[in-house]
């Protein structure tokens, strides 16, 4: 499955930890018909290995996946839209009652913790979905922050059944389903559920627990049955990388492509890690990028090195996500070394592990631009 590019458009000035300045990041898709997610809830189905016609009818059709391994975080009370705007990448306050955007969640190094889609459901109340493995120390260290504010912080997972739509008739199937479908990085209710609608095109799905068998049905009318694999690589073809357990605090948001795909703002004030993210955008060189890859193997582990011609026994990259393709095989979103990229010749675990063949992302990246330092220095 192809991707279709998208053509962004940046605008850059200063803007630090001060506020002050104009620096505006601001992703402007020339493209509007594209459909985002990223992803939640479970069942027997979302532990299975995906079969091949599930991959297939992802590739070409529609698919209807369980997302157990992801969670929903709720984070209310009259202060909660300040305090996630003090902790997170982007611009909370700028976010509209039914809108939602990508995000993350960074140590002090501006390494990356997490990253989600976050979405405002009324004045006082946000909801996140990020994967299980991480869910709850996000919860944990976000709450060491909490203080006096008036937040609370609650997992609410085992309240909402979740489901997850895409391939290339996944529009239809929804509209379908619902008799509606939601804008990129909005979300709609109808008949009782939560529609929220993200790259891909794929959708989330989210009603009460109790409706989740009726739910179910009505999306199989039009979709095929997928394991929580499938959805993993309908993530990765839409060029969306997910911070799991083995890449926590290892990345910084530049380097997987999170300031492309709109997760970072530059014009909001700070939160944690904002400093280094900062700097990395005006005065550093971005020497890493998200880059997308097949292989013909298997078994693809996140964390797993990438080895290129020129770097001998030295990684020159990382994977950060892989799922089986329809083809066989795998396709990964690895973070690479744009050097290594250049040169080619790269290889899985080894120098002479299995080959990876790189595929373009459905979005363009903007080439590295040399540091902007000091005006006037020697």
């Amino acid at each position: 499955m192809e991707g279709r590019q998208i053509e962004l458009t940046f605008n850059f000035s200063t803007d630090f930890c001060s506020g002050r300045g104009s620096a505006a990041l601001v992703p402007t898709p020339r493209r509007t018909d594209l459909r985002f997610t990223m992803s939640p809830i479970d069942s027997a189905v979302s532990a299975a290995p995906p079969s091949s016609a599930a991959l297939v009818a992802a590739r070409d059709t529609s698919v209807a996946c369980d997302l157990a391994p992801f969670s929903v975080l709720e984070i209310s009370g009259p202060d909660a839209a300040a305090f996630l705007q003090g902790q997170l990448s982007n611009d909370v306050m700028a976010l509209a009652e039914g809108d939602a955007q990508f995000t993350s969640y960074n140590s002090p190094k501006g390494r990356m913790l997490a990253n989600f889609v976050l979405w405002r459901t009324n004045a006082e109340t946000f909801r996140a979905l990020l994967p299980t493995d991480v869910a709850a120390g996000v919860q944990k260290r976000l709450a060491m922050f909490v203080l006096r504010s008036k937040v609370s912080l609650a997992d609410v997972s085992q309240k909402i059944a979740r489901f997850g739509l895409g391939g290339p008739t996944a529009t239809d199937a929804l509209r379908s389903a619902f008799g509606t479908v939601p804008a990129v990085f909005t979300i709609v209710g109808a008949d009782g559920a939560m529609l929220l609608g993200l790259p891909g095109p794929r959708f989330v799905v989210m009603a009460p627990l109790e409706a989740e068998a009726a739910i179910g049905m009505r999306l199989a009318r039009d979709a095929v049955r997928a394991p929580f694999a499938v959805w993993q690589w309908l993530t990765i073809r839409a060029g969306v990388p997910v911070v799991t357990a083995p890449m926590q605090d290892r990345l910084i948001a530049q380097a997987a492509n999170w300031d492309v795909l709109g997760g970072v703002s530059f014009r909001k004030g700070c939160y944690t890690g904002q400093e280094i993210i900062a700097r990395m955008q005006y005065l550093g060189r971005q020497k890493e990028r998200l880059f997308a890859f097949h292989a013909d193997t298997a078994a693809v582990a996140a964390g797993a090195r990438v080895f290129g011609h020129g770097f001998g026994d030295q990684a020159c990259g990382t994977v950060v996500n892989a799922a089986p393709a329809p083809e066989g095989g795998s396709d990964i979103l690895a973070v690479m070394q744009v050097e290594a990229v250049d040169a080619g010749d790269l290889h899985l675990e080894a120098p002479h592990g299995p080959a990876l063949v790189r595929w373009p992302l459905p979005y363009i990246v903007p080439p590295a631009e040399p540091p902007r330092g000091r005006t006037g220095a020697a």
